[in-house]
């Protein structure tokens, strides 16, 4: 797909909003308020304006934090353009309703289930390590300075892991090297924003890694966090973030799952893969969506359900790798 130059495509829009996906994570904050100081930049004669859910306090370090509006309150009249970062649009929440009503819709993410984007303008790229990553390819590199840069690494750190998932390319690290060229202060923040745990956020990540069982054989994992303990610890979804992937890191495990409830029957649901299973598949059955690797998706149902339904389709695609093995 080619690239698309982001200013010369909203330059004659007086309003311009820009958000992503329900409950952002790093790379939707990073990219989101990294495009956001770019047009404020450049489009200087332009209202410009992000909606995301209130954002974890970790990512209060980069610039336009503060100027996030959590309420969606928007403004009566449609936006002249509005971006929807790294998901397609049914995944933007309350943001959703001003990406239809937009003059001109623009649509930039890098998951596999949106490949073929859902705006007027689109740039997917589903082999991209984050949606940062492809901000920092439809922005005019002149304009790059420290602020936009830091964000846009921190995206980019938080989507691939700090570089140890698969989706980390070349391109990946030779953007990451661009970025830190401008002199923050990397290493402080892969350790503030990727690294560090409130004590509220190890004592879950304790309670979630003792109370999980292994399944399949040991080559899967399972854990839950029922609104309970969440209320036990006075812990919100901020504070699980990273229980999924500590979970995936049981020797033998190849798929991990991590569940929190979000109400009664419902809960949310994180998967990640070693390689052999494409959760991003798995997720897609039920309506979710994601990566080969990372995947994610709401369901209703018990705990037991829920696994039940997730290990049938599991089950499935161990069944196919193994016949492929047997068919070498």
């Amino acid at each position: 797909m080619k690239v698309i130059d982001i200013y010369e495509e909203v330059k004659a829009a007086k309003t311009i909003g820009i958000s992503g996906h329900i409950r952002p994570d790093g790379d939707c904050v990073g990219s989101c308020l990294g495009l956001y100081l770019y047009l404020k930049k450049k489009c200087s004669g332009a209202r410009v304006q992000v909606m995301l859910e209130k954002p974890g306090d970790i990512f209060s370090c980069i610039s336009g934090f503060d100027e996030i509006d959590s309420t969606f309150s928007g403004q009566q009249e449609p936006y002249d353009v509005f971006i929807a970062l790294d998901c397609e649009k049914s995944r933007l929440g309350e943001a959703e309703k001003f990406f239809d009503q937009a003059g001109k819709r623009i649509n930039i993410d890098h998951h596999i289930s949106n490949e073929n984007g859902c705006g007027d303008v689109n740039y997917v790229i589903p082999t991209a390590s984050s949606a940062s990553e492809l901000v920092y390819d439809v922005i005019r590199k002149e304009e790059l300075d420290a602020e936009i840069a830091k964000a846009l690494y921190i995206g980019i750190i938080h989507d691939t892991g700090v570089f140890q998932y698969s989706n980390t390319s070349p391109k990946t690290l030779q953007t990451a090297s661009h970025l830190i060229s401008y002199g923050f202060d990397f290493p402080a923040l892969i350790s503030s924003t990727f690294y560090e745990k409130t004590y509220i956020q190890n004592q879950i990540l304790g309670r979630a890694l003792l109370e999980s069982i292994l399944f399949m054989d040991g080559r899967c994992v399972v854990s839950m966090i029922d609104k309970k303990t969440m209320a036990f610890y006075n812990a919100d979804s901020h504070d699980l973030e990273g229980i999924v992937s500590q979970l995936r890191n049981t020797r033998g495990v190849e798929c991990a799952i991590f569940m929190y409830q979000t109400g009664t029957l419902e809960y949310k649901v994180s998967l990640r893969s070693a390689g052999i299973i494409d959760v991003a598949r798995v997720a897609a059955f039920f309506g979710g969506g994601g990566h080969i690797r990372a995947a994610g998706v709401t369901m209703q149902g018990t705990f037991h359900d829920i696994v039940n339904n997730l290990s049938a389709q599991i089950a499935l695609q161990f069944e196919e790798n193994a016949d492929k093995k047997e068919a070498e």
